[in-house]
């Protein structure tokens, strides 16, 4: 859940500022890749009849979203339908 650009370069051995310049250059933002990768996890998870028997919320929780209204939001947004469909 605590996935931060400073987390990130910690662990890393790099600078936070290394680590956007990464993202950059190829075109997208560190929180955009985080989030696309969230949102792909939790599209898997709702995809997979092993999962039929958890409940949206606890998908997205399951995928670090803190805040259902925004997982719905962007899974929308991304996916052009919502979790339930």
């Amino acid at each position: 859940r605590d996935l931060s650009v400073a987390t990130v370069a910690l662990r890393q051995r790099v600078t936070p500022r290394y680590v956007h310049m990464l993202f950059e250059n190829e075109g997208t933002t560190f929180s955009q890749f985080v989030l696309a990768a969230r949102l792909a996890y939790a599209r898997r998870m709702l995809l997979e009849p092993r999962h039929a028997h958890q409940s949206i919320s606890a998908i997205a929780y399951a995928s670090g979203f803190g805040d259902l209204s925004h997982f719905n939001h962007a899974f929308r947004r991304l996916y052009g339908a919502t979790p339930s469909e």
